[in-house]
């Protein structure tokens, strides 16, 4: 049997928005939220076998960075949805820029940046 991904880690400005707006467009729920490394805080956000691990550092220090030309960079998260109109229109409601739609082979897909410049793919199967 393969390897499963059981989750991804990302640094956040505002855990309290972030969790706010992962779990309002894609429906998860918070499994885990505690103390973490560095006297930072983690919430683990999703479903019964993957999330998303949001952390926040108790001092902030933001470097923007372009992640496709930086190594090791998260280029970014991708999200498989039910209704991928229905979870647009909940990104523009959060003032989020929904951006570079596509419709391939084997469904539609479209990008986002969240309030701390995280890159997110939401993408619906036909």
């Amino acid at each position: 049997m393969p390897a499963t991904l059981e989750h991804v880690n990302v640094t956040v400005s505002d855990l309290e928005r972030s969790i706010a707006l992962v779990t309002d467009l894609f429906g998860w729920e918070v499994r885990w939220r505690g103390s973490a490394i560095h006297s930072g805080e983690s919430a683990h956000v999703g479903g019964e076998h993957s999330y998303v691990a949001l952390y926040q550092h108790a001092k902030q220090s933001v470097q923007p960075i372009d992640s496709y030309i930086t190594t090791g960079g998260l280029n970014h998260i991708g999200v498989v949805v039910d209704d991928l109109s229905a979870v647009e229109s909940k990104v523009k409601a959060a003032g989020l820029t929904p951006h570079s739609h596509a419709d391939y082979e084997p469904g539609r897909r479209f990008y986002f940046q969240d309030h701390d410049g995280t890159e997110w793919e939401v993408v619906e199967y036909d």
